[in-house]
């Protein structure tokens, strides 16, 4: 059941998040609509981007169950840090991504973009150690999807439309990235947050999206989706030069990949 909105007017200090699977154009969806209204952009690190620091010479799809926690804790941490000012704020995915990710980990796979032999390595080594996870998961679930009830006055929900970007630290499969998609609006009609599906090209997006809250204009939208990907694209140049990513990068031998295979 979709309810009624708020509109900008109403309430000024509007907290509004952008939710979408990987690849659904959501970071430069939630840029160019916080340049075009000048209501403040709020989001955590990408995976990629923390996984310098964390684990370093590591994509994603190589993370054992453990690691997968600890990165998900730490985009939880940023995500509550950057949301506790009490204006208005435009949150690139909002608090209960890492569920989702999680949750579909748990029904798909711990590591759904690798191979099918990986895949069941993986799931013949977590036999013992699945409950205790998707315990974890469950528990997860519930305590952010109660933040986002306290959090969020209206939810925006990317469909998936855009193909699939296959840059090596994305661990998805399109049945992956499918079921996060349904996993999403699951949760926002569970935690009944007003939220509004919008599709299409980002200019049409931003478009819908302004009109449903009626936000403020104060730059014009073709300029604010320009500024957008260029800030987006200068974000992933900044990472690409960094060695550490570089590191994680690299083609690892055959024995590298069965120990991350062998290892839950």
């Amino acid at each position: 059941m979709q309810l009624a909105v708020p509109q900008w007017p109403d309430k000024p200090d509007l907290k509004l998040a952008i939710s979408g699977t990987y690849s659904s154009g959501k970071s430069t969806t939630t840029e160019a609509l916080s340049i075009a209204t000048g209501i403040p952009r709020t989001h955590a690190k990408t995976s990629r981007e923390l996984l310098v620091d964390l684990v370093p010479g590591k994509t994603v799809m190589e993370l054992n169950a453990m690691e997968l926690v600890k990165l998900g804790l730490r985009r939880y941490e940023e995500r509550l840090v950057n949301e506790s000012g009490t204006g208005a704020f435009i949150s690139d995915g909002g608090v209960f991504h890492e569920w989702v990710y999680f949750e579909a980990r748990m029904r798909v796979g711990i590591n759904p973009g690798m191979p099918w032999w990986f895949q069941g390595v993986k799931k013949a080594m977590g036999v013992t150690s699945k409950r205790f996870y998707q315990k974890y998961t469950d528990t997860l679930g519930e305590i952010q999807k109660d933040r986002a009830k306290r959090s969020y006055d209206a939810y925006v929900h990317l469909p998936v439309e855009f193909d699939m970007d296959a840059d090596g630290h994305r661990p998805v499969s399109e049945p992956f990235r499918r079921l996060s998609d349904d996993l999403l609006v699951e949760a926002l009609e569970e935690i009944k947050i007003p939220y509004r599906v919008v599709g299409g090209p980002i200019p049409e997006r931003i478009e819908k999206i302004v009109e449903i809250f009626n936000l403020p204009i104060v730059v014009p939208i073709p300029e604010a989706i320009e500024e957008a990907e260029r800030r987006v694209a200068a974000d992933i140049e900044d990472l690409q030069s960094n060695l550490s990513y570089m590191e994680a990068q690299r083609k690892k031998s055959f024995a590298r990949r069965l120990a991350y295979a062998f290892r839950y």
